[in-house]
């Protein structure tokens, strides 16, 4: 079997559904034979390392620690979803403080075993404060970290698709920006389907509003489905963003990415933008929508400063001003 690359890639939060998941989609897409499976929960990663070898995915070097040094000692690519996951009734929100520790540890590891990683993912919500948090602790450029965003764009597309009884593959151009939970910014303006512009498909103010109701609440609906929070979707989606920074097919759905841009108006933050991951990192450019979009994608932004301000008052990161004597690159 051809893989991608033989640099190590650990999986942070192996033990858990997602990052089990993880694991067998690297190995499935080719990605590396080098994978570390890092968890604090020994029965959980050891299980999981036990049925990959189960699966004998011919060359592949499957290990599994509860060790952070061994787990990010000579890493070149990590993804994380190490936090706790959401349960029914909460919010991305409410996971802020605690997984906002995490982060920081996470990040603290990286600066002290593998400054030199090239790339890494973080997923465990809210996704654009434990990824921000993260950034600060690890020393690492902006462009070498994102964020999980893109299942807001797909759960778009899907309703989408479903309204117009059209193939979800046949709408293009869905996208949400901003912040990963219940403020993102829904973008509609440029979206087609099946080649004609979505305004040619009349639908109703009522059914676009339930439209955006259904993608703003789509984790929540899996948990009200399944009994838990997502764990294939962002399992997928993680891995193909790790695979695009290790020189693999492009990632163009948004992605979370740090943002400090005076054209943009944004300014110390994660948050979705228009993106494309590739070997050398992520890059993003400014969304581009009409005055109600853009407006919501303000409102957006100053919540995401509302949510790096609450983590500032509790210690996790310093105040803005001092990030440079944490991490030099930002």
């Amino acid at each position: 079997m051809g893989y991608l690359t033989n640099e190590k890639l650990t999986i942070v939060g192996a033990g858990g559904a997602i990052g089990s998941n993880m694991v067998q989609t690297a190995l499935m897409l080719g990605l590396t034979p080098n994978i570390c499976l890092y968890d604090i929960f020994e029965p959980g990663v050891h299980g999981v390392a036990e049925e990959m070898c189960h699966c004998a995915f011919e060359g592949a070097n499957i290990t599994w620690t509860t060790d952070p040094e061994v787990a990010f000692t000579g890493a070149k690519y990590i993804i994380s979803s190490g936090g706790a996951p959401r349960k029914e009734g909460m919010t991305r929100e409410d996971l802020l403080k605690g997984n906002c520790k995490i982060a920081a540890e996470f990040g603290d590891f990286i600066k002290k075993y593998c400054p030199d990683v090239k790339h890494v993912v973080v997923i465990f919500n809210p996704a654009d404060v434990t990824a921000l948090t993260a950034l600060i602790h690890s020393g690492l450029k902006p462009e070498c970290l994102t964020s999980l965003a893109a299942l807001d764009s797909t759960r778009l597309q899907e309703a989408i698709a479903k309204e117009c009884g059209v193939a979800q593959s046949e709408v293009h151009n869905a996208r949400t920006y901003g912040g990963h939970g219940e403020q993102m910014a829904v973008f509609a303006s440029k979206i087609t389907v099946a080649g004609k512009p979505l305004s040619e498909y009349n639908i109703s103010a009522e059914k676009w509003e339930e439209i955006k109701h259904t993608t703003i609440q789509g984790g929540s609906a899996i948990i009200k489905l399944r009994g838990r929070s997502s764990f294939q979707s962002p399992a997928y989606q993680a891995v193909k963003m790790i695979e695009a920074a290790m020189g693999g097919k492009e990632f163009t759905w948004p992605a979370g990415t740090y943002v400090n841009c005076d054209k943009c108006g944004f300014k110390n933050v994660m948050m979705a933008m228009p993106t494309t991951i590739d070997a050398t990192g992520v890059h993003f450019s400014a969304p581009e929508g009409t005055e109600e979009e853009m407006a919501n994608l303000q409102k957006s932004y100053e919540h995401l400063c509302k949510m790096r301000d609450e983590i500032i008052s509790l210690g996790i990161i310093p105040p803005v001003e001092d990030w440079k004597s944490e991490n030099p690159n930002l």
